[in-house]
């Protein structure tokens, strides 16, 4: 992919605003008796990816089939993005992954789209991506400012295109089946339109009924039940931790609750985040992730959803003082930093190779005994 998977549009929309204020100071660690030489030479040493090279935009490496259908799309050959998507089946995780990138690349260009409705009417496969891909329309013309400097035009044209965006949701879900997708696509509608708490629980219903444990749904809508958005910070937590337990071990539903920590973080300026990560719930939190990221990768080292699990938890042992740990994660990560929590900089790649290159001199010192 050419730029960062809006997996959930309205939160990078939120990631970009952020960006806009500037770099939050209290991200900055005082690195004390480490020089910035003596941090980027650690990474060095250990042969981690220089910054110059680390991708600011992807989570994780590119994914040749998603690229030959990108490729495929500009063309013009629907067919190409029809079986794509049809090709995850009924893995509901990767057919909403594949629905993300079809409806990206209808922002640019739906003349494919087009052809693809008016050749098959009544293909499911067409109309979720055709609702989702109104959603990101609509945030691409309102654009990532915040409201003081968003005109009133682009107010109206959000507004519009959500408001058809509503509509071909309505007739996605029609055609879903078992299909939980349509109505995951949903989620960022509702926190750009406000449902009120019971609409969107009639929209999660739907989602549990077909896929409980669907991760990109929990991520999405824990965004809705944050303070920020629909909800509060209580009800954000309360949701994530619901999340953890009920998800098994490598489902990554124990991620959800450390999203509800990190919005509550950021959330409030006032925080010690040295001293807030290390709470006794939010360690426990991190241990049940460490775990569940493990399962995961052992189940399929392959799956796109673990690099994204793996640079939060290695923020988290980051804060904890836990940096052969941390280090652990980054290098399995590395090379990317397109995801939280370093998406919410205006350099993502630089923060993170900061944190990552700040671990690797901790063990180092640590193995010196200095």
């Amino acid at each position: 992919m050419n730029r960062i998977a809006l997996i959930v549009a309205v939160v990078a929309a939120v990631i970009v605003i952020v960006r806009t204020v500037g770099i939050r100071r209290r991200h900055h660690r005082d690195v004390g008796r480490f020089s910035d030489a003596q941090i980027a030479e650690a990474g060095a040493r250990l042969g981690l990816v220089p910054v110059a090279q680390v991708d600011g935009e992807r989570a994780t490496a590119p994914d040749p089939a998603a690229e030959h259908v990108t490729s495929a799309l500009g063309a013009g050959n629907w067919e190409s993005g029809a079986q794509y998507l049809e090709g995850a089946g009924t893995d509901w995780q990767e057919r909403d992954r594949r629905s993300v990138l079809l409806a990206e690349e209808a922002v640019k260009d739906d003349a494919w789209l087009t052809a693809w409705r008016a050749a098959r009417p009544r293909d499911p496969g067409a109309a979720l991506v055709h609702a989702r891909s109104l959603v990101y329309l609509a945030w691409e013309i309102r654009g990532s400012a915040q409201a003081r400097s968003t005109t009133r035009e682009q107010f109206d044209g959000f507004h519009r295109v959500l408001a058809q965006a509503k509509e071909a949701f309505g007739a996605a879900q029609d055609a879903a089946g078992d299909d939980p997708c349509p109505f995951v696509a949903e989620l960022p509608l509702a926190m750009g339109l406000g449902y009120p708490h019971e609409a969107f629980a009639a929209i999660w219903a739907e989602i549990e009924k077909r896929d409980p444990y669907h991760l990109a749904a929990h991520r999405s809508a824990l965004q809705y039940w944050c303070a920020k958005w629909r909800g509060s910070h209580e009800e954000a937590e309360a949701f994530g931790r619901a999340a953890a337990a009920k998800g098994a071990p490598g489902q990554l539903l124990s991620t959800i609750v450390l999203d509800a920590y990190f919005e509550y973080e950021i959330a409030h300026d006032d925080l010690n985040p040295g001293e807030y990560y290390r709470r006794p719930e939010i360690v426990a939190a991190t241990d049940a992730a460490l775990a569940d990221v493990a399962a995961a990768h052992a189940a399929n080292p392959h799956d796109p959803a673990v690099a994204p699990a793996r640079h939060l938890l290695g923020s988290f042992l980051y804060w904890q003082n836990r940096y052969e740990e941390a280090l652990a994660q980054f290098r399995l990560a590395d090379g990317y930093a397109g995801t939280t929590p370093w998406s919410y900089y205006g350099d993502p790649a630089t923060r993170y190779v900061k944190v990552r290159d700040y671990c690797a001199a901790q063990v180092a010192r640590a193995g010196t005994g200095s």
